[in-house]
């Protein structure tokens, strides 16, 4: 099944309802989610970064500074 929206003449706020809708939907059946088998080696790699004091943790606001900057 194929869906498409307008996205283009949909508003900010249609679109951010649109994902709201779509994310409690599939919170709802998390239960038949399983993480990619790569998905705990990458947490734990990064646990240890952060205790071995290689990684520093970063507040949110930086954090999208940072990744707008990266935008082509």
């Amino acid at each position: 099944m194929q869906v498409t929206l307008p996205l283009e003449q949909m508003s900010t706020a249609e679109k951010l309802q649109v994902m709201e809708s779509l994310w409690a939907d599939l919170s709802r059946h998390e239960h038949q989610f399983e993480s990619p088998a790569w998905h705990e080696q990458v947490l734990r790699e990064r646990d240890e970064a952060l205790r071995a004091g290689r990684e520093t943790p970063m507040d949110w606001e930086t954090a999208k500074a940072r990744l707008r900057k990266l935008r082509p």
